[in-house]
């Protein structure tokens, strides 16, 4: 347990150092580097009902509201392209992007006609696992990505999701149902949370394996500042000491055993085994190594709506929080920057290592094009830690993988610093103007 308290204060005390957000006056993301590929981001910031857990940008949903913020998408989408961009893959999140579907699909169909796109992922969530939905996204989105969260009635009721979506069992219903319409078919869940017990995780990834679904996520649970009160009165207070344990229930459920059904596609993101497979003479299905994490496969990407992320060069972009803003600033022409944070070259080493690492390969010849030297000459405290540690399996002049032990400390790390990013969320969150803080805390909150 000391080494994962000492790999959570390493990185979360790294985090505040560089995931500070300063105002900033650019109207425009910087253009593209003709040898790189991107991805593109797109944020949707409509939920019916706001999750306890939830750090990011999202907003009640209204139709009204919804529809124009649709159409500045579109127009910021254009803006994109007119700065030389093209992408291969689109992942939208929110937020609920399936809130309004015809707007969603329309958005989506722009995109493929604008950009060079062979692959889009979307979220959703249960609810939206029905005929009428699922036929309009079917060809239009290869990977689904639905928030379950947990297949237990009691966490669900906690949660405030069983009135809002239905119970475990009808979600799981609904989840295989869903399966035959998309290339990837990923199911989100959280584990660890306080009221949680062994029992009720072993029934989770065995409702996951039945369910046909064919890549699931395990997030464990992230008590973010912005969430920790909320989280506190709805589902209790985390405790990061059982979270080991529960992780190597699951990942040997997943992935260990006679018959494993499941395989890692990052430190927390599985595929199922026979999906993966390609045989002779056939193409690798499109979407097949999509994952939540889209950072692990495109470093670099522009990210366009209200509360996107951008990451380009040294820079990392955040988009205004506020819808009403955002609209003004995109029908005056200009994207909606409102804040940006600079990272020197330690920081950049630190992200890569992170980053690759999540996704079960450091690639160390590419590390020592891009950076100028080896990782060790680089990372020399990271990569000390991380050996003595014994959290890599290989470690040669290619490349770095992990250990069982390594990918559960790269959960720890990749925690912290998503906690570290609701950080950088909760400082956009802050310069909301009064009445739309009032629709996130109400009236009178402190936040």
């Amino acid at each position: 347990m000391l080494s994962e308290r000492l790999l959570s204060k390493a990185v979360r005390e790294a985090s505040k150092n560089y995931l500070k957000l300063y105002r900033t006056t650019d109207t425009v993301v910087p253009g593209p580097d003709p040898n790189k590929k991107y991805m593109l981001y797109m944020h949707v910031p409509f939920c019916e009902r706001l999750c306890p857990y939830c750090s990011f940008n999202r907003f009640p949903y209204r139709q009204d509201r919804a529809r124009e913020y649709f159409a500045s998408l579109r127009k910021e989408m254009m803006m994109v392209k007119e700065l030389g961009y093209d992408f291969s893959s689109l992942y939208v999140g929110g937020g609920t992007p399936t809130i309004l579907i015809d707007e969603l699909c329309e958005t989506i169909d722009l995109a493929r006609e604008t950009f060079s796109i062979a692959e889009v992922s979307s979220e959703t969530n249960p609810n939206h696992l029905i005929p009428r939905y699922l036929e309009k996204l079917q060809g239009r989105v290869q990977r689904l990505s639905v928030g379950v969260q947990s297949f237990d009635n009691g966490l669900l009721r906690q949660m405030d999701r069983y009135e809002k979506y239905g119970s475990a069992e009808v979600v799981l219903e609904r989840v295989g149902e869903a399966v035959p319409y998309f290339a990837s078919m990923n199911v989100d869940m959280i584990f660890n949370f306080p009221a949680q017990t062994e029992d009720m995780l072993i029934n989770d990834v065995e409702s996951v394996m039945k369910s046909g679904a064919t890549q699931t996520t395990f997030y464990p649970l992230m008590a973010s500042p912005a969430v920790e009160r909320s989280l506190a009165r709805t589902v209790g207070k985390v405790d990061y000491d059982r979270e080991r344990k529960f992780y190597e229930i699951l990942d040997y459920m997943l992935t260990g055993g006679k018959d494993p059904q499941f395989t890692h596609s990052s430190a927390w993101t599985y595929n199922r085994h026979d999906y993966l497979e390609v045989l002779p003479g056939q193409e690798k299905r499109a979407g097949a190594d999509m994952i939540d994490e889209y950072v692990v496969q495109f470093e670099e990407y522009p990210a366009i709506g209200s509360g996107g992320i951008t990451y380009l060069g040294e820079s990392l972009y955040v988009n205004t929080f506020s819808v009403k803003e955002y609209n003004e600033a995109i029908g005056q022409g200009r994207m909606s920057l409102m804040g940006k944070t600079v990272f020197n070259r330690h920081d950049r080493m630190r992200y890569r290592f992170l980053m690759q690492l999540f996704g079960l390969r450091l690639d160390k010849r590419q590390w020592e094009r891009d950076f100028g030297c080896t990782v060790e000459n680089g990372l020399p405290l990271e990569m000390a830690y991380m050996s003595a540690a014994g959290a890599f399996d290989r470690n040669n002049a290619d490349e770095i993988t992990l250990t069982s032990k390594g990918r559960y400390l790269v959960v720890v790390m990749m925690r912290q610093f998503f906690i570290g990013v609701n950080n950088l969320r909760d400082q956009a969150r802050a310069a909301l103007p009064g009445e739309e803080r009032e629709l996130l805390f109400g009236s009178g909150c402190a936040k």
